[in-house]
């Protein structure tokens, strides 16, 4: 019989597994605690912040006996910022950790064997180095009790700021970004934006960083140009405009500075509209294929550069995103007579890298502007064979299979592959019935959740297919947060 236990009380536990949000589980009398900041291994003493019946979330107040696996993390607001959950957790463990989920996941919530699993899933691929990895960074910009402007990241589940312009993720010149921003900020009494009131100019900074290239961009979100009648310059979206862009283009490898327009109460960060007020709308880097059955992941010498604006859909991590993609590139299978289809193209990075291999490639994204960057990627790239359409998969995908029937695209029906790479809610149940009725051979999931991806392989799988290969890739360091890819074959080819 379990325990009971309420808010505030403290207990001793030892910690024994790790939840889907990084928290260490473990029991106390047969009652479950799930501890935020413990790490397998540890025996603590926790105050417990919210108790259920049979179980209970706590914090960490003591550490009694501390875990083979405890790490001791670079970033000392690794605690408070809801970004790094597993910083603490030793990086061999995080990986078993991940691989563990992604396995749990398909077997737990897709219904799959956990002998069947065994059998297809490889090892994750892991990094190198997991600090210094993202090439992407969006910073929200508020004041502290003493009024003062800061930026950081959120808490957990909060939207109070960690103050601090350097994460251990990011590019080594955010914090001098950043920096440039608060001083310009302050020296010009330069407001900050109220979510509860809707009132002040600066919301975010986006900085986006091309690893290959050196490329640097900044973003600035603004709430409209409530502002402008007190800068020097009508045309200025920021009060002395000129001299914040003289102090950005100081920065080595600044190529792009521009603003976006967010009147919106909204907790999306971009907003619709973005002027370029300095160098180039975009900035570039470049991805090389990869043989991922060679030891050490050598290059084979195929790369190819696209071009990235603040609203494009690119991964965050260039080192992983060549594993990730190239091993994509495998799981196809590509001889160069297929016809395939890439859903949830993005600005075509997958695609492009499909085309090299195949006879015919079409992507589909939602966002217009990714298509327009996507086909521009194509044409700079010299690939004739990408064809891209803008709009939801699940709309796009059945028009095509009815209109295209008895017609010259019949092969389109048809297609060899099928590459899916959705968002965090995976694909829509027309569109994996489409992809069902249109009976391709292969069928290639890139998943950054592995819970919606057990849930589309099992109706996938009741539709006439098999999975074949599975493998989890760390895109992001530190965090609970790892893509997967499969593969999966119809069962009568």
């Amino acid at each position: 019989m379990c325990q009971h236990y309420k808010k505030n009380d403290i207990v001793t536990v030892t910690i024994e597994d790790i939840g889907t949000d990084g928290e260490g589980i473990g029991k106390a009398d047969g009652y479950t605690l799930f501890v935020k900041d413990a790490v397998v291994g540890d025996v603590v003493e926790a105050r417990i912040t919210k108790a259920k019946k049979q179980y209970a979330y706590a914090r960490l107040e003591k550490l009694l006996t501390t875990s083979p696996f405890r790490t001791k993390p670079r970033c000392p607001h690794h605690r408070q910022c809801g970004g790094c959950q597993l910083q603490a957790l030793d990086y061999k463990k995080q990986l078993e950790y991940k691989q563990q989920k992604v396995r749990n996941n398909l077997i737990r919530i897709g219904g799959f064997k956990g002998t069947e699993i065994d059998r297809v899933m490889e090892p994750i691929i892991g990094m190198e180095e997991p600090y210094r990895y993202r090439n992407k960074a969006q910073y929200p910009v508020g004041t502290d009790r003493e009024g003062h402007i800061v930026t950081g990241f959120y808490a957990g589940r909060t939207h109070t700021i960690i103050p601090s312009t350097e994460c251990y993720l990011g590019a080594e010149e955010n914090k001098k970004i950043l920096e440039i921003l608060i001083k310009h900020m302050e020296k010009h009494h330069i407001s900050v934006y109220d979510e509860a009131a809707g009132k002040g100019l600066v919301r975010h900074i986006l900085i986006r960083k091309g690893f290959t290239t050196g490329e640097i961009m900044v973003c600035v979100v603004v709430n409209g140009e409530s502002e402008k009648e007190g800068s020097i310059h009508k045309e200025e979206y920021i009060p002395y405009q000129s001299e914040l862009l003289s102090d950005l283009s100081g920065i080595i490898g600044m190529t792009s500075v521009s603003i976006s327009i967010n009147t919106e109460k909204t907790n999306v960060i971009m907003g619709k509209e973005i002027h370029t007020i300095w160098g180039s709308p975009v900035i570039h880097d470049v991805i090389h294929v990869r043989d991922m059955r060679r030891e050490g992941y050598p290059c084979t010498g195929q790369e190819l550069t696209f071009a990235i604006s603040p609203l494009s859909f690119y991964q965050v991590n260039p080192v992983q995103t060549e594993k990730l993609y190239s091993l994509a590139l495998e799981y196809a299978g590509l001889t160069g007579r297929e016809v395939l289809w890439d859903l949830y193209c993005g600005i075509g990075t997958i695609s492009l890298f499909l085309a090299s291999g195949a006879r015919q490639v079409c992507g589909v994204e939602i966002v217009p502007q990714a298509i327009e960057d996507a086909r521009s990627n194509a044409r700079s790239n010299g690939i004739v064979n990408a064809f891209f359409y803008a709009g939801k998969a699940e709309e796009i995908l059945p028009a095509y299979y009815e209109k295209s029937q008895g017609n010259e695209q019949e092969e389109l029906r048809h297609p060899d592959v099928i590459v899916v790479d959705p968002p965090r809610k995976g694909c829509d149940a027309a569109c994996l019935d489409t992809i069902i009725q249109m009976k391709p051979g292969r069928i290639v999931y890139v998943s950054c959740d592995s819970a919606t991806l057990a849930r589309d392989l099992r109706i996938l799988c009741d539709g006439g297919y098999e999975i074949k290969k599975a493998r989890a890739v760390d895109q992001f360091g530190h965090t609970v947060h790892v893509e997967a890819v499969v593969l999966i074959q119809r069962k009568d080819t």
